[in-house]
C-alpha cells in the first residue's frame, strides 16, 4: 500500500504565504497547519480542505497526492 503526500509546503512557496498566514485566514491553529504541512496529520476535515483550497486558489490534487510504494 503507498501513501499519501502533503504538498502544502510547496503550495505555500508558490503563493509566497506563511503558514501564520495561511492558519489566520483559515481560521486554525499554527500547530495544526505545520501539523498537515509536514504530513504527519492522520486526516484533514473537508472543510478545512475546502478552505486551504480556497485562500491558497488551488485544487485538493495541488495539496495532496498518492504515492505508491515500489515492490
Amino acid at each position: 500500500m503507498g501513501e499519501i503526500i502533503v504538498d502544502l509546503d510547496v503550495m505555500l512557496a508558490k503563493r509566497k504565504m506563511t503558514v501564520t498566514e495561511l492558519s489566520e485566514l483559515i481560521g486554525i491553529t499554527i500547530s495544526n497547519v505545520s501539523i498537515l504541512k509536514t504530513g504527519k496529520a492522520k486526516a484533514i476535515r473537508f472543510d478545512t480542505l475546502a478552505k486551504i483550497c480556497d485562500v491558497l486558489a488551488c485544487q485538493p490534487g495541488d495539496i495532496l497526492r498518492y504515492e505508491k510504494e515500489d515492490n
